[in-house]
């Protein structure tokens, strides 16, 4: 049996910072004219999902996976073309940023493990979570 040459990691850690760069670059090209701290509130925004682990792991692991896999910000762009709303295309375009600057940092998906347990691998340095 032969090595991978890249491994499947690496490929996940790639399309993610092209799913970054496509994203903010979908968000400057809807032109929303916001300033600059709104645009930064967005692109953060998802990571709000984090409090999902105040009930608990799985249910922690469910609502961060919600938000942050990337049909959604897909979804938001598409209905936001469709209504002519280029706030939700932005919205989208930094939603899709700032999974895929995830991404390509190693943070995957989370398992119900606990927040440190994901489809990338484990993350972080403390073994007890």
């Amino acid at each position: 049996m032969t090595p991978d040459l890249v491994p499947a990691r690496l490929w996940q850690q790639a399309e993610g910072a092209g799913l970054a760069f496509g994203g903010l670059a979908i968000a400057g090209f809807a032109s929303v004219g916001w300033p600059w701290w709104v645009w930064l509130l967005a692109l953060l925004a998802p990571d709000l999902s984090m409090a999902g682990y105040l009930l608990g792991r799985r249910v922690g692991a469910v609502v961060y996976n919600l938000a942050h896999v990337y049909a959604l910000p897909f979804l938001l762009m598409l209905l936001g073309v469709a209504a002519g709303e280029t706030g939700c295309i932005a919205a989208g375009g930094l939603w899709l940023a700032h999974i895929g600057i995830d991404r390509a940092l190693g943070y995957g998906l989370k398992l119900p493990e606990g927040f440190r347990h994901t489809h990338l691998g484990r993350i972080g340095h403390d073994s007890d979570s």
